[in-house]
């Protein structure tokens, strides 16, 4: 069944099959690229990729540390936030890179061999406190590689996810870090308070023993001055006992002669001994012989008288005699007294000698020598007394200082912060990830301008494809009665309706495969309907203007809104040429209603049916010669 509307280029009539073609175009178009491109990550796992581990573990305090294979394996089992996983193949240099070649890999991702060390340089270098450890700090990376001909999108996937991973993994190697550093900041806290307590008991002790010190000159003056008293006196007594030793040799000299001379007169008496035992022997002789003649006196006959004074004179002689027998044992016992007499001299003599030299002698240099000592004495304790001035001025500096130090290290150990555990863990967390981004979605490649960037370039090729079937006006423009508007609507009316039934069916698809709430999907539905519409109107004018170039323009318009459409740093003049055509405020209303977009495609609708009005207008001028050509 044909319709009455004109095919351009040829006089072949539309049927509706046509006009099915050019309506499901754009549906078809935008549901295969929606469906292609709409949250790739839920289908990660049709993708293959290898994991070349040449990771050499590394050990941190007797712990081995293999980070390259905590990795691949966090690789392996993949994210929270995605849907799916990439197919992960745990491969070799060999097989990855032949995998690379046939295809049965679409990226390698590689793990150096040093990783590990490097991954964990920068805690050994702060655990080792710097120095040439922080200059060998390093960052640690990861190679991925793509085939030379992966698809366009590949490698953004397969880099996003490692780059994911080697992320995640180097946050946690941050947080495991600063949290021993906080909890270093509590320990170096609690630890510099703890000097600080030192620090105030050692200035209490040094102001104790300053006021000590302060009491050491007066006693040390005071044993100065006994020590020179001392020292005088020991002088005197050296002095006095030299005297008493040269006396005491004096009185030993004496001692010895009088020795000598009692061991001299001993033994004279002793050679006289002989000569009084002989005078006894006669006195007794003497006494013996008068008893005898005063016994026979009387009967010898001797008168009285004589007899009486013989008897008188013989009691004389023996009472003498008796008197003589003593005197003659005297000498030998004087002799015998004085022998001992004289050793007891000598022993006397040789005493005093010893104690003079020995005793007397040695005392005399002892005493010198306690003066000399005494006098030292003094000396240095004049020197303590002045030293102990200084030691007290030095202990009350010492004792000034070392409180302000414990001031100072109180003041320090205040400032530092101190975590408890839970804080320590927490902190370091934010620290080692201190930002975040909100809105952005780690788990899609496209974003949310995705689909209603693919609506508005279908729904424009769709209007391009209307006016590839149809004409802009009709072929009888100059001959028709109908006036240029007239004519020019109805070649619009039919493209119009059927970019409106491409704006409803292309939103029908998009609500299948996005599921808008029905507010949403209204108004993209309807901002989708009257871009179909004013895309039809400005196709026309391009075609009806500019003729086949027309189409040509059009083309490059779909291209343009393609290109500036899906990143943002393309340049700035094509930028601003994409923001004057009709496709920008399409893809703004698109993404959400407003009605300015709304408004300006509006506009662009009636000047393009006011432009294929004029270019109808101009075509129903001709030259009389056209005229009957055609004719």
């Amino acid at each position: 069944m044909t319709l009455p509307i004109e095919r351009a280029r040829s006089r072949k009539p539309i049927t509706w099959l046509t006009i099915l073609g050019i309506l499901l175009l754009p549906a078809a178009v935008g549901g295969i690229l929606v469906a292609a491109l709409q949250n790739p990550t839920e289908r990660l796992d049709s993708m293959t990729a290898a994991i070349v581990n040449l990771d050499e573990p590394v050990e941190i305090d007797g712990q081995l540390t293999p980070l390259g294979r905590q990795l691949a394996s966090g690789l392996v089992e993949g994210s929270d936030d995605l849907d799916s996983n990439l197919t992960w193949v745990i491969s070799n240099k060999d097989d990855a890179s032949d995998g690379l070649a046939d295809g049965s890999y679409q990226a390698v991702i590689t793990i150096p061999k040093d990783f590990s060390k490097a991954a964990t340089s920068s805690g050994q270098a702060i655990s080792d406190g710097g120095g040439e450890a922080a200059s060998d700090a390093q960052q640690a990376t990861i190679t991925v590689t793509t085939p030379e001909d992966g698809l366009v999108a590949d490698d953004l996937i397969t880099s996003q996810i490692a780059n994911v991973a080697a992320s995640s993994m180097g946050t946690l190697l941050s947080e495991a870090t600063t949290e021993n550093i906080l909890v270093g900041f509590t320990t170096i806290g609690d630890q510099i308070g703890d000097a600080a307590d030192g620090a105030a008991q050692l200035a209490t002790g040094a102001r104790d023993a300053a006021t000590g010190a302060t009491a050491i000159p007066d006693g040390a003056t005071q044993l100065a001055s006994g020590a020179a008293e001392l020292g005088t006196g020991a002088s005197s007594l050296a002095s006095g006992l030299d005297t008493l030793s040269s006396k005491t040799r004096e009185a030993a000299a004496g001692a010895a002669n009088l020795g000598q001379g009692l061991t001299a007169g001993a033994t004279e008496l002793q050679n006289q001994a002989a000569g009084a035992q002989q005078l006894a022997a006669g006195s007794a002789q003497v006494a013996s012989g008068l008893q005898q003649l005063a016994d026979t006196c009387v009967p010898s006959g001797f008168p009285q008288a004589y007899c009486d004074q013989l008897v008188a004179l013989s009691s004389g002689a023996t009472q003498t005699d008796a008197g003589v027998q003593q005197l003659s044992t005297l000498p030998a016992t004087v002799a015998s007294q004085l022998s001992q007499a004289g050793a007891g001299a000598t022993t006397i003599a040789d005493g005093l000698n010893q104690l003079a030299y020995q005793g007397l002698d040695q005392s005399a240099g002892g005493a010198r020598a306690l003066s000399s000592g005494a006098g030292q004495l003094s000396s240095g304790a004049t020197d303590l007394a002045t030293g102990a001035t200084d030691l007290a001025t030095g202990l009350d500096t010492l004792a000034t200082g070392t409180g302000d130090l414990a001031g100072g290290l109180r003041t320090a150990a205040d400032s530092l912060p101190s975590f408890t555990d839970a804080q320590s863990t927490s902190l370091a967390s934010v620290i080692a990830d201190p930002v975040a981004s909100k809105g952005a979605d780690e788990s899609t490649i496209f974003g949310p301008t995705a689909i209603p960037l693919l609506t508005a370039v279908v729904l424009w090729f769709g209007g391009l494809a209307s006016f590839l079937v149809m004409r802009a006006h009709t072929a009888r423009t100059l001959t028709s009665r109908r006036s240029s508007a007239g004519l020019a609507l109805r070649a619009f009316a039919p493209a119009a309706a059927i970019g409106a039934a491409q704006g409803v069916l292309v939103s029908l698809i998009v609500q299948i495969v996005a599921g808008y709430d029905a507010a949403a999907w209204w108004t993209f539905a309807g901002t989708a309907v009257l871009a179909g519409v004013a895309f039809a109107a400005v196709n026309q004018a391009l075609v009806a203007v500019f003729g086949g170039i027309g189409r040509w323009v059009s083309a490059l318009v779909g291209v343009l809104a393609i290109a500036t459409g899906l990143v943002s740093t393309v340049p700035g003049w094509l930028s601003g040429l994409a923001a004057a055509l009709p496709t920008a405020p399409a893809f703004s209303g698109l993404i959400a209603g407003s009605g300015g977009a709304l408004a300006a495609l509006i506009v662009w609708g009636v000047l393009s049916l006011v432009a294929t009005t004029l270019a109808v207008t101009l075509r129903r001028t001709t030259s009389a010669r056209a005229a009957f050509a055609a004719a």
